[in-house]
C-alpha cells in the first residue's frame, strides 16, 4: 500500500503513465496477474476519498455532495470551503457508523417508520380525514415514486423523485441513530451525591488571605541562562501542547503588475483625445466630417457607453456622492462644462455637468402594490393579467382620489406585506435604489400628490406624505479609462521576475531579495487542504506544490497570480505529524522555561519568613484577596491563579506559606480567615446542575473523543 500511495502521489501525468504501462503489461503478460493486481489496487485507491475506521468514503459520492453543497450556497462558499463542510459531515457519519456496528444498533423497518412518522406527521399528504398520520398513504406515495422513477412528484411545494426520497430516508435514519447513540451515552453518565456536595462546597467555601507576588519580570533575562537542552526537555515533558498536524512553511517575493507613471500619462493622453472634436475627410462625400468629442457631444449616453469604462448613469446625485477633493470643482461647473482629466480610484476621468436641479433628499410615501403574472418578485399564486392588474389599480385610485382616508382599508389588496405592517408607509432617500419610476414620482411631484405608477413590480398607487429639504443635485457623465499596465510594463515585470528566479537558490534567496530591496514574506503552518495564503488570498496551486511528493526544502518555483503579476516561492520547511520542530515550539516554550528559571532564582534568593520582609526585599507590596473560592480561582487585579487559590484553601491560618509558582510570578500567602459553608440537607440541586452541564456537552465531547481515536486515512489532497 505504501508503494501505491507513492505512485498515486506522483500526480495525474505520472499516474497516466503508470496506468499505461500496467495495461501494456496486462496485454503481454505471461498470465501471472501481478501487474493487473497493481492496476486494480490503484484504481481502488482512486475511487475513495478517505478510509475511516476501515470504512471507505466513496470518492464519486463525496464529490457529488460537494457539488450539491456548492449549488445550494450559490457560490457564496469556495470549492475548498464546501468540500470541508461536506467532509465534516461525512467523517462524522462514518465514525459514528463504526460505533453503531460495535454496539449492535441498526435501523429496523419499524424504527424507520417511527422516524418517518415523527418527521412527516404534519404533512397533509400523509393525513387521513381526521388529520392523523396515515401510514398507508405514505406507503402509496413511496410506491408511486418508485414506479415513475426518475420522474418527480410535488411534496410540500418541492419536487421529489425516488432517489431524493431515499436520500431523505437515509438522513432521517442517520439522525435517528445518532439520537439513540447519544442517549445511550447520556444514560450511562451519572453524578453522585458526593459530587454534588463537593460542587456546593467548592462554590461556597471561601478564604481571605494576604499575599506577596514577586513578578517574573523582577529577574532580568540577562541573569538566567536557557540552553537548547532545557527547551527540548520542556517540550518533551509537555508533548500534548506541542504536537502538530503536517504543515509546510515557505517564503515568497511578489512582483505586482502595476501601471507605471508612463502608462498613466499615456492613458491621460487617450482621454484628452476623446474630449476634443475630430475632423476627418470622407472620400465618398468629398467633405470633411466632424466627430464630436465628449466636450461637445449632445448624445452623452451614447458617447459614454461607447467610450467609457464607467457607463452613463441617468439620474441625479447629491454633493456627498463625490469625494471631497473634487465635489466643489464639479458643483461649480456650468451646464455642459467638463472638469478633468483627474486620477481617481485607478481611473483617469473627466466629468461633465449635464444638468442640475433642486430635489428633496428624502421622501415619505404610502403605497398599494397590485402585481400581475410575470411581474418582478410576484407570488406564483398571482393569476391577474397585466390589464386586470391595471384595472384594479385604477379602481383603487378612483376611490382614494375621492377619499384618501380609505387608504388603510384598502391595504389588504396590496402584495407588499412589509410596508403593509407600517400602514403602507415607506421612508427612503433619493439614492436608496428604488425603482426609477417609483423614485421619480416620489421626489418630483408635490406633497399630497397621488397617482398610479407602473414599475417592474406591478402597479403602485402612491401618495406622497412628506418630503425632506430640497438640495442641489446634479446629473453628470463620467468619461473614464482604467489605468492598466502596458505590454511594455508587463514585459519589464516579467523580466524582473525571471532575473530573480534565475539568480536565487536556497542559500541566497533572502540575501538577494534584501540586496535588491524586495520584501520577503514568510508563511508558516500551511495545511494540506488550505487554500488561502496570507497577502495573496486564494492560491490552491501553491499549496498543492508545497505538498507534492517531489517538492523538498529549498525548492523554488514561480507562480502567476490571477490578477496579474508573479510570486517566487521557496519551501523552507516540511513538517510531519508529531512534535513541532524545535524552532516552532521554542516560540512559546522559551518564555515558559525562562519563567521556570526565574522562579527558581526568586525562591533561592528569599530567606525571610514574613510577608512584609519578602515584600520589602523585592520592592513590592503586601496585597489582600477576599472571598475567593475553588470554582472561580481568580485574584482581583492579578488574574487566574488556580495553584495559589488551591494552596490557600488547604493551608492552615496564620502561617506564611512556602513559595507557590503561579502564572505571573512567585507567590507567598498568609491566610487570615476561612469560612466554610453551612451544610445542606440535600445536594440534589447541585447534582442536577452537574448532570445538565454534562448532558449539554455529551455530543461534542463524545464525538471529539471518537474522532481523536479514529483511524483516518485522508486522501483529499490528491483530488482537491
Amino acid at each position: 500500500m505504501a508503494v501505491l500511495g507513492k505512485i498515486r502521489a506522483l500526480g495525474p501525468v505520472a499516474l497516466i503513465s503508470v496506468i499505461g504501462l500496467a495495461l501494456f503489461a496486462f496485454v503481454f503478460s505471461t498470465g501471472t496477474g501481478t501487474v493487473t493486481d497493481v492496476f486494480k489496487a490503484d484504481e481502488y485507491n482512486q475511487s475513495r476519498v478517505a478510509v475511516v475506521n476501515g470504512i471507505d468514503m466513496d470518492r464519486s459520492d463525496f464529490m457529488q455532495k460537494v457539488d450539491n453543497f456548492e449549488k445550494q450556497n450559490r457560490g457564496s462558499r469556495s470549492s475548498i470551503q464546501s468540500m470541508n463542510s461536506v467532509w465534516d459531515s461525512e467523517l462524522k457519519k462514518l465514525i459514528l457508523q463504526s460505533e453503531y456496528k460495535k454496539i449492535g444498533i441498526q435501523i429496523e423497518r419499524e424504527m424507520m417508520r417511527d422516524f418517518l412518522k415523527t418527521n412527516l406527521t404534519s404533512f397533509s399528504e400523509f393525513q387521513n380525514d381526521s388529520e392523523e398520520f396515515d401510514e398507508s398513504k405514505l406507503n402509496q406515495f413511496i410506491s408511486n415514486l418508485k414506479e415513475i422513477s426518475p420522474e418527480t412528484i410535488e411534496l410540500q411545494g418541492s419536487l421529489v423523485n425516488y432517489e431524493s426520497w431515499n436520500n431523505f430516508e437515509e438522513n432521517i435514519g442517520d439522525f435517528g441513530l445518532e439520537e439513540i447513540y447519544y442517549k445511550l451515552i447520556d444514560a450511562g453518565i451519572n453524578t453522585t451525591l458526593f459530587e454534588g456536595e463537593e460542587d456546593y462546597y467548592n462554590a461556597n467555601d471561601v478564604v481571605d488571605f494576604n499575599y506577596v507576588k514577586v513578578p517574573f519580570t523582577n529577574v532580568p533575562d540577562s541573569e538566567i541562562k536557557v540552553t537548547k537542552s532545557d527547551i527540548s526537555n520542556f517540550i518533551n515533558e509537555n508533548k500534548n501542547n506541542y504536537s502538530s498536524d503536517p504543515s509546510r512553511d515557505l517564503i515568497f517575493v511578489q512582483f505586482d503588475e502595476k501601471p507605471s507613471t508612463i502608462d498613466e500619462k499615456e492613458v491621460e493622453l487617450r482621454l484628452k483625445d476623446l474630449l476634443e472634436d475630430k475632423e476627418e475627410y470622407d472620400m465618398n462625400s468629398q467633405k470633411k466630417i466632424i466627430y464630436r468629442g465628449f466636450k461637445n457631444t449632445k448624445n452623452n449616453e451614447e458617447f459614454l457607453n461607447n467610450n467609457s469604462a464607467i457607463k452613463f448613469f441617468d439620474s441625479y446625485v447629491f454633493k456627498s456622492s463625490f469625494s471631497e477633493l473634487i465635489s466643489e470643482n464639479i458643483y461649480s461647473l456650468a451646464k455642459d462644462e467638463v472638469y478633468g482629466p483627474y486620477n481617481e480610484n485607478g481611473f483617469i476621468k473627466a466629468t461633465k455637468l449635464i444638468d442640475s436641479k433642486f430635489i428633496p433628499d428624502s421622501a415619505k410615501v404610502r403605497h398599494i402594490l397590485i402585481p400581475y403574472t410575470g411581474s418582478l418578485r410576484s407570488d406564483p399564486n398571482i393569476l391577474k393579467s397585466k390589464d386586470e392588474a391595471k384595472k384594479t389599480a385604477d379602481s383603487i385610485f378612483s376611490i382614494l382620489k375621492r377619499n384618501k382616508n380609505k387608504f388603510s382599508t384598502l391595504l389588504a389588496l396590496s402584495s407588499d406585506k412589509v410596508s403593509n405592517e407600517n400602514e403602507g408607509i415607506i421612508e427612503f432617500a433619493y439614492l436608496d435604489g428604488f425603482a426609477p419610476e417609483f423614485r421619480d414620482f416620489s421626489f418630483e411631484k408635490s406633497v399630497g400628490s397621488i397617482e398610479v405608477v407602473e414599475t417592474d413590480f406591478g402597479f403602485h398607487i402612491i401618495e406622497i406624505l412628506s418630503q425632506g429639504k430640497k438640495q442641489k443635485a446634479v446629473k453628470v457623465g463620467n468619461l473614464a479609462i482604467k489605468i492598466e499596465p502596458s505590454e511594455r510594463t508587463r514585459d519589464s515585470i516579467y523580466n524582473l521576475t525571471s532575473k530573480f528566479e534565475i539568480a536565487v537558490n536556497a542559500e541566497n534567496f533572502r540575501d538577494y531579495a534584501k540586496e535588491n530591496d524586495i520584501k520577503v514574506n514568510p508563511v508558516n503552518n500551511i495545511g494540506e487542504l488550505d487554500e488561502n495564503i496570507p497577502i495573496l488570498g486564494k492560491q490552491r496551486s501553491i499549496v498543492r506544490w508545497a505538498y507534492d511528493k517531489n517538492s523538498d526544502e529549498g525548492d523554488i518555483k514561480r507562480f502567476s497570480l490571477q490578477n496579474g503579476g508573479y510570486i517566487i516561492a521557496m519551501l523552507t520547511s516540511l513538517n510531519d505529524k508529531g512534535l513541532m520542530s524545535y524552532e516552532k515550539a521554542s516560540i512559546t516554550a522559551l518564555p515558559k522555561v525562562k519563567n521556570q528559571k526565574k522562579a527558581k532564582k526568586i525562591i533561592e534568593s528569599i530567606k525571610s519568613s514574613t510577608l512584609d520582609e519578602i515584600a520589602s526585599l523585592n520592592n513590592v507590596e503586601v496585597q489582600t484577596a477576599l472571598s475567593v473560592n475553588i470554582n472561580n480561582p481568580v485574584i482581583s487585579g492579578v488574574g487566574n491563579e488556580a495553584s495559589v487559590i488551591g494552596f490557600a484553601m488547604g493551608i492552615n491560618q496564620n502561617i506564611t506559606s512556602k513559595a507557590i509558582i503561579g502564572n505571573s510570578g512567585v507567590f507567598y500567602i498568609y491566610v487570615t480567615d476561612r469560612r466554610k459553608a453551612s451544610s445542606l440537607e440535600n445536594y440534589q440541586n447541585f447534582v442536577n446542575k452537574i448532570n445538565t452541564s454534562r448532558s449539554n456537552s455529551i455530543r461534542v465531547n463524545s464525538y471529539n473523543a471518537l474522532k481523536e481515536k479514529a483511524e483516518i486515512e485522508d486522501f483529499r489532497g490528491a483530488f482537491y
